[in-house]
């Protein structure tokens, strides 16, 4: 399943900042990491975790986002860093469309695990049929 979710924003005349801390997030964050500088016609992620759950969140900028739980499949427009998408595990996700000035920052429930990810689509859509 991939959740919306919307985190605190306060603005003023200095400029807006949005907050989450740990204990209002739907798992404890075991690695964070950030993706830029996508170049035209690109993509990232393509792949579905086995065992990790990611939150997104477009810092800056916009990007389209595929996700599909292999019941519902969709592509929903990111453009508001007060709003990120919960991936949970087995969904599958690719990141695309993005916006020459994107930044895109992901909280991962997992560190980094090489044999963790289902990186073929088809494989992907096959699982639990």
């Amino acid at each position: 399943m991939a959740t919306l979710i919307d985190i605190p924003q306060v603005s003023d005349e200095r400029g807006s900042l949005c907050f989450a801390e740990w204990q209002d997030l739907p798992f404890q964050p075991q690695r964070v990491f950030w993706i830029y500088g996508v170049g035209k016609g690109k993509t990232r992620g393509g792949h579905a975790h086995s065992q990790c759950q990611e939150l997104i969140f477009p810092v800056s900028g916009s990007f389209d986002i595929f996700v599909d739980d292999r019941k519902k499949a969709e592509t929903i427009h990111m453009d508001s860093p007060q709003r990120g998408i919960l991936i949970d595990k087995n969904v599958w996700c690719e990141l695309k469309n993005f916006s020459p000035d994107a930044v895109v920052v992901v909280l991962a429930s997992c560190a980094y695990m090489r044999d963790g990810y289902i990186n073929d689509y088809d494989s992907f859509r096959a699982l639990y049929i």
